[in-house]
């Protein structure tokens, strides 16, 4: 495998003619994301920040990034020890502030991740497997804040 791989998105915004322009501070913050061959993404500013909320916003899709991430290389590592996993969930949150630096950043991201197996699994070290999958996710390696998780894991009734 190839130790470099390269991914690319597409971002478009543009002004109709129903919305103020820049710079005006209620222009739209709407915009929208694209893979080639996949499904549009409708992105915004989070409203706090003047953005649509029923949109996704650039924190929320960090967030999720990282969540995806981690649940990625957790099935991997269960993969590569046969248990049967039938469901991953994950509740995870981030917090925006100022950084040491004064300016706003991710302060943190915290992952949730509930992992349920199969009746009749033994249950494994859930920390040591989350704390492997943390290690290994390429994106939790590739920010300058703490990824945390608190991670829980059932067996199926």
């Amino acid at each position: 495998m190839s130790e470099t791989h390269t991914f690319e998105m597409t971002l478009a915004w543009s002004a109709s003619s129903t919305q103020t322009l820049p710079p005006d501070a209620a222009f739209s913050r709407n915009s929208v994301l694209a893979a080639p061959g996949k499904i549009p993404i409708a992105a915004s500013a989070p409203a706090a920040f003047g953005g649509d909320s029923t949109r996704y916003n650039p924190e929320e899709l960090l967030i999720a990034s990282l969540a995806q991430c981690h649940m990625l290389t957790f099935l991997a590592i269960a993969a590569k020890k046969r248990l049967d996993v039938l469901k991953y969930e994950d509740r995870a949150s981030g917090t925006l502030g100022t950084g040491p630096a004064g300016k706003m950043q991710m302060l943190e991201v915290l992952l949730r991740p509930r992992v349920t197996l199969a009746k009749g699994s033994i249950l494994p070290d859930v920390q040591a497997m989350h704390a492997k999958a943390h290690a290994n996710c390429f994106m939790a390696n590739s920010v300058n804040f703490s990824v945390r998780f608190e991670a829980q894991m059932d067996v199926a009734a």
